[in-house]
């Protein structure tokens, strides 16, 4: 797009999003060709170059893919201080979506068919903080739900320090929202977890996740974890296979430390090698995949209800309410089976299971 600027091929150049709110001045040096750059809260100066209007409320619209699932984004940057987190230097300080605003961008995705909603967000948990003085993600959950036509509310991204009560509560109670948690948690080491400026340790998180599960009885965790964290000792990432081994997460991914500029990690050294932050995340899948294949192989014979949401040659692809899309457990249903519609809830058997997917009838 620069070539084609500079060959006047193109009147204005305008560029936007996290590269531009991070590193717009060493871009503004390196391509000159660019008439503007643009960060990502500065939709409105942007939109004033057209001489557009600038609309709050359509910031929120979001494109459902599959037609019958959807995110809903509650809330835009983060205020914690994660050592390694490099989202508040590109994404800023947290910002709620007021409550109406959402129940309506809701109401409307309902409307176009969707019959679940991903509440997504950099931290899930703190909303409504800096609008409403206090954390409202209860509140918000209960407003979704008494959309008609919505089946399946799902809560990702909930951050483990401060994790409101209320929230259990209203998951242990309410039937449309799924008994199904993503709680990123990074680590099973407090020594570790202080140097990530986590504000948990492991004996309270340990207790969190057991009054998750007490509360919400039969509730599925998924959460991720991250190896290779600068000074990250053998003995550090032992006590986080321990910490998973005793955990039982029903879901689990792991990712490798990535040293971020301008993060506080990036003061330290990256001292843990390559292969060796590759071997540890190796070593806690396969923990992981044991795990997986055990908690998949207590379910046979069991039924459930799932929403179907694919076919791919000969079988249909579907999900329990223990599932989110694209990142969880599938239920493969044989296309032989019958006729099944894309987007509807029906009850299967499962009747086989590996690590990472399910196998049922219709029933």
């Amino acid at each position: 797009y620069a070539a084609a600027k500079e060959a006047g091929r193109i009147d204005k150049l305008y560029v936007t999003g996290c590269l531009s709110e991070r590193y717009k001045a060493d871009l503004q040096q390196e391509i000159p060709a660019v008439d503007a750059f643009f960060g990502t809260r500065e939709v409105p100066a942007l939109l004033s170059r057209f001489k557009a209007d600038y609309r709050h409320e359509l910031l929120g619209e979001r494109l459902s893919v599959t037609g019958h699932y959807a995110h809903l984004k509650i809330s835009e940057g983060c205020d914690r201080p994660c050592a390694f987190c490099a989202i508040p230097l590109m994404r800023g300080k947290h910002i709620s979506r007021p409550l109406e605003e959402l129940v309506a961008e809701a109401r409307g995705l309902v409307a176009k068919g969707v019959k679940e909603l991903l509440i997504i967000a950099q931290d899930t948990t703190y909303y409504g903080l800096d609008i409403y003085g206090e954390r409202r993600l209860a509140h918000l959950l209960q407003e979704l739900s008494a959309i008609d036509g919505l089946e399946w509310l799902r809560l990702h991204y909930a951050f483990p320090a401060g994790f409101p009560e209320d929230v259990l509560e209203v998951m242990a109670t309410n039937p449309k929202i799924c008994n199904y948690l993503d709680i990123p948690l990074q680590h099973g080491s407090s020594r570790v977890l202080q140097a990530m400026r986590r504000g948990i340790d492991r004996p309270r998180t340990e207790k969190l996740l057991n009054r998750i599960r007490a509360q919400v009885p039969g509730i599925a965790l998924r959460t991720t974890m991250l190896v290779g964290y600068p000074g990250e000792t053998e003995e550090d990432f032992n006590e986080l296979l321990d910490f998973v081994r005793q955990s039982r997460f029903d879901r689990l991914g792991v990712f490798t430390y990535s040293h971020e500029e301008n993060t506080h990690a990036y003061q330290l050294p990256d001292d843990v090698p390559q292969e060796v932050k590759e071997e540890r995340a190796d070593r806690l899948m396969a923990v992981q995949e044991e795990i997986s294949l055990d908690l998949n192989r207590q379910k046979i014979g069991q039924r459930y209800r799932v929403m179907v949401d694919r076919l791919e040659g000969g079988t249909y692809f579907a999900r329990t309410e223990f599932d989110s899309p694209e990142v969880d457990n599938e239920v493969l249903i044989p296309a032989a089976a019958g006729h099944l519609r894309l987007g509807d809830f029906i009850t299967v058997e499962i009747t086989d299971a590996d690590a990472f997917d399910l196998t049922a009838k219709p029933v």
